[in-house]
Formats: structure tokens, C-alpha cells, sequence
């Protein structure tokens, strides 16, 4: 059965897409701790723990995840872009880019933030425009 995650990345439920390659996609999660709050997938491995990737994979997934991280910083002002990789939700490997002022910014035991769907499309659009200009 085809996660959540798959059902995004083949289109069968809408996200806010940032960026995609032909074995990799990020959008914005729907529960942000920031706005621009970025989810990193595979497209077509659903193994839910991330060391359990083949190597190729694994690889290609982190140097995606660099260049969404790159265009994330341009298109979300903050100091830096945390990474955390946590997988406890969803049982699809993913990684978490979330825009930083602070170190407290990357608690997830906050509250999320609730944004309209006009500005979630918005932070996409600006950083899938970020991510093809590094293309």
C-alpha cells in the first residue's frame, strides 16, 4: 500500500511543491514549525528509516535535500536551514528542512503553524523558482 508521501510525490493528493527531480521531491509540510517548513522524500522508496536506504539512494536523497536547502535560503529570510531527519510519523523516509532564526526554532514539540493555502503556495512557488535557478 502507497504512503502518503508516494500519493504526493505522483500527484494523487495535492502538496505545495518546491522542487523535484526525477527520483526525489520536496514540499511544504502541512504543519510547518516555520513558514517554508520543506519535507524531502525519495519518489520511489518507502522504507521509513533512512539507514536503510542503498547507498545510491541515500546519497542522491542528501544532495537533493542540499539544493532545496540552498534555494530555501534565498526564497525564506533566516540565519540558516536545520535539518532533522525523524521519520516517526509517516513510514516514508524524509527530511525535515525548516528555515532558523534560533536553535528553539527547530523544537517540534511546539505548536505548528496554521497558514492560508494562498501564502503555503506562495513560499512554494518562491522556492521552486530558488531551486531552478540552480538547475
Amino acid at each position: 500500500m502507497a504512503t502518503i508521501f508516494t500519493k504526493i510525490a505522483k500527484g494523487e493528493i495535492p502538496s505545495f511543491k518546491c522542487a523535484e527531480s526525477e527520483d526525489f521531491y520536496a514540499f511544504l509540510d502541512i504543519s510547518p514549525l516555520a513558514k517554508g517548513h520543506t519535507l524531502v522524500i525519495p519518489k520511489n522508496v518507502e522504507d521509513d528509516y533512512i539507514f536503510h536506504l542503498d547507498t545510491k539512494t541515500y546519497e542522491g536523497l542528501w544532495a537533493f535535500a542540499r539544493k532545496v536547502a540552498v534555494a530555501l535560503k534565498a526564497a525564506v529570510p533566516c540565519k540558516r536551514v536545520g535539518v532533522a531527519v525523524l521519520g516517526m510519523e509517516v513510514p516514508h523516509t524524509h527530511i525535515h528542512l525548516v528555515p532558523l532564526q534560533t536553535e528553539g526554532d527547530m523544537d517540534f514539540r511546539k505548536a505548528k503553524l496554521q497558514l492560508e493555502a494562498s501564502e503555503m503556495k506562495a513560499i512554494a512557488d518562491k522556492i521552486l523558482a530558488e531551486y531552478e535557478k540552480l538547475q
